[in-house]
């Protein structure tokens, strides 16, 4: 490991401590090779002082303990109909694999233990058909569940439910793991399976809204693998209800448990839940993250080069992206005096997070910040970007006559002869008093 990687997972660490993470297992993961490492990964994170929790599926082994006993099954993922001989299979796959996960943790120096935190009812008839044994959940015991974390022990919670007369349900383990992280105000939701991340013609998508990932789902359903179909279903539903971050990562790569929590470009698949929560005011302590994110672009004449004390002084102006914690981008928006006017300055995006349109979401953010102090008029400079700005801001070039008289004394004393793009700010405002990051 490199100083500068460890260092990249130190910036996280006060950000997640005694934070919850649930940690869904695919069945076909815990099958793999690389679940050594997973478990080393996960030793990791609990050495953080992150709590955790860990779901795990039984689909792999349920179809391979089929094969072995020459008995179908009347489904494998806890989706449709479990008849009598489907769950006694899935009882044996469910409690084998538990029993190898707490092996597992056990071989790390891990304290863990398995859980009936599932309260399940009967799933019921569906379009005149019985789903048998097929359960729902009907709550978590979330007080049993945070004892165990703050005593340090792992729950680990299979796809099993279980009501009041003792009665034992199969339920969808992705479902389970949405379920739980709600019920524990979980941070992240980390679905850890066989397939790589979702993509869309043929570009790896990083991270995207839960509005984002609404449309995708809507437009791609018949596109996206049946086993990512779910995944993507309970991840846009724990967005909805309150989890602020969910992601889909390949457990089959080494480290991608890892690079996915503490690096800023991941390496799967992060859904997040506001469009602009990621969006906040500047404080102190970012000041030397905003001076090392525009250093680049001030070597390259692209920005104009600020000092501590400039910045600070004008900190108030000042916003910065950040992601779990960690500033990548950052924009300030400086309203000219006669309050109608304001300059859009220093939008500068992190090399790693590049192509992932978090300079579009800035831009867009100051705009509406600008509109809702009643800015009519918004402008920037540019030497290098217009073309950008024009294109996806629909910035039109201006005059230096359309500056206030002091920023027209700064523009011409600096000789950067940056182009000039003003655009006038009308149309729907998004109500920014509403986001509480701000």
């Amino acid at each position: 490991m490199k100083v500068s990687d460890l260092r990249g997972i130190l910036a996280y660490i006060p950000g997640f401590r005694e934070k919850t993470f649930v940690i869904a297992l695919d069945g076909a993961i815990i099958a793999d090779d690389n679940f050594a490492n997973l478990l080393i990964d996960l030793a990791v994170l609990r050495s953080l002082n992150i709590r955790l929790v860990l779901v795990h599926g039984a689909a792999h082994q349920l179809r391979e303990l089929s094969q072995q006993a020459g008995v179908p099954v009347s489904n494998a993922d806890g989706t449709g109909i479990t008849d009598e001989e489907t769950l006694k299979i899935a009882l044996t796959a469910a409690n084998r694999i538990t029993h190898e996960v707490l092996e597992g943790l056990a071989s790390n120096d891990l304290r863990a233990c398995y859980t009936n935190a599932i309260i399940a009812h009967p799933f019921g008839i569906v379009g005149g058909v019985d789903r048998l044994y097929t359960g729902r959940v009907e709550r978590v015991d979330t007080e049993f569940l945070n004892q165990l974390l703050e005593k340090g022990v792992i729950p680990v919670i299979a796809p099993l439910g279980f009501d009041g007369e003792g009665h034992t349900f199969r339920v969808n383990s992705d479902g389970v793991a949405m379920e739980v992280a709600e019920a524990l105000k979980a941070t992240k939701l980390i679905y850890v399976t066989e397939h790589a991340a979702f993509t869309h013609d043929g570009e790896h998508l990083s991270q995207i809204s839960v509005s984002e990932a609404e449309e995708f789902f809507k437009k791609h359903k018949g596109d996206i693998p049946g086993h990512l179909v779910s995944k993507l279903e309970h991840s846009i539903r724990a967005c909805r209800n309150g989890v602020s971050r969910v992601h889909v990562i390949d457990g089959r790569v080494d480290e991608a448990l890892l690079t996915e929590i503490f690096s800023t470009e991941g390496i799967g698949t992060m859904i997040y839940a506001n469009e602009y929560q990621a969006v906040r005011r500047a404080l102190k302590k970012d000041v030397q993250a905003i001076r090392n994110l525009i250093r680049e672009s001030v070597e390259q004449e692209e920005i104009v080069k600020r000092t501590r004390l400039d910045i600070v002084q004008h900190l108030a102006d000042y916003y910065v992206f950040q992601i779990d914690g960690k500033v990548v981008g950052c924009v300030a928006l400086h309203v000219q005096p006669d309050g109608e006017l304001a300059e859009i300055a220093c939008l500068s995006v992190s090399n790693a997070n590049e192509n992932m349109g978090i300079g579009q979401k800035l831009m867009l953010f100051a705009e509406d910040a600008a509109r809702h102090r009643g800015v009519k008029r918004i402008f920037l400079l540019s030497t290098r970007a217009f073309n950008y700005f024009q294109q996806k801001g629909n910035y039109k070039e201006g005059s230096i006559n359309e500056l206030p008289p002091a920023r027209r004394e700064r523009y011409e004393a600096s000789g950067r002869n940056s182009k000039i793009l003003i655009k006038a700010l009308g149309g729907h405002e998004l109500h920014l008093t509403k986001t509480a990051s701000l």
